[in-house]
């Protein structure tokens, strides 16, 4: 498989000390991608290069169109054109799901609200006898910003992993957060591997759609390096789910279900 480049060499200018000269600076690459579901436009997805297929599977498993393996019958991918066609099983998918939707990398979806009234109510509450030390959760922290490769580079990357316990199962990097959970429930899907159980850590902000996604795999603890949202909270006290922000330099806060986490 030919490589993908994540990131590209840009001339700058750059600034330090009172001096002013050219040099170059690696920044992370952004790519549309178009979504045809059943050969009709589906959605633009603005996402990293890489890891399309996950990313497309774990997307259309997070919105319910996908439910399990055989529902996916093919997809198709022009890397260069930015083009992927998805083609389903069972029913049809509801006309109103191709409602036009651009989603960016950053904080909106450009989604009409009801869309996120009916992730929320597809996300049961997660049950779970997992429970976690604080020094297992700095060293998953400290195992994901080991593989951070492409932030470090770039300083424009998102990280996500699943993990258990003692180790990171999965991690992917994009530039946006969503995106990178989206790639790790897409792998997830397509090997036939469970979430549930198991530990979400990520380096960005904990936000709603993200705790949701969660939810809807089992996730029982989301661990950040950053800062939950207040709906985040809020619906991880609903939803079972342990919430863990500002994990780093042997310090944290747990926001909800804090039982999970014990000291040993």
């Amino acid at each position: 498989m030919e490589k993908v480049e994540m990131s590209r060499i840009l001339p700058i200018s750059r600034y330090r000390k009172g001096t002013l000269k050219p040099d170059l600076d690696s920044v992370v690459r952004e790519v549309p991608v178009t979504l045809f579901l059943n050969g009709s436009e589906f959605v633009t997805l603005v996402c990293s290069p890489g890891s399309l297929e996950e990313l497309v599977a774990g997307f259309l498993y997070a919105e319910g169109i996908l439910k399990e393996k055989s529902d996916l019958q093919e997809i198709t991918m022009n890397e260069e054109e930015g083009l992927i066609w998805v083609e389903t099983a069972g029913a049809a998918v509801p006309e109103e799901m191709f409602l036009k939707r651009f989603i960016t990398t950053c904080c909106g979806r450009g989604r009409a609200s009801f869309y996120f009234i009916n992730d929320a109510r597809g996300a049961g509450p997660v049950s779970s006898a997992l429970n976690i030390t604080p020094q297992e959760i700095f060293a998953l922290c400290s195992e994901l910003e080991e593989r951070s490769f492409l932030f470090r580079e770039t300083g424009g990357a998102h990280g996500a992993a699943l993990g258990e316990k003692d180790r990171l199962i999965f991690f992917y990097a994009d530039v946006g957060r969503h995106n990178a959970v989206d790639k790790l429930f897409g792998r997830c899907f397509l090997d036939g591997i469970t979430a549930a159980g198991k530990v979400l850590v990520l380096s960005g902000r904990i936000s709603s759609e993200i705790l949701i996604k969660a939810a809807k795999m089992g996730i029982p603890v989301v661990v950040s390096r950053s800062a939950p949202t207040d709906l985040a909270v809020e619906l991880a006290g609903e939803l079972g789910i342990t919430v863990v922000g500002f994990a780093r330099e042997e310090r944290l806060n747990i926001y909800t279900h804090a039982g999970r986490v014990v000291n040993p």
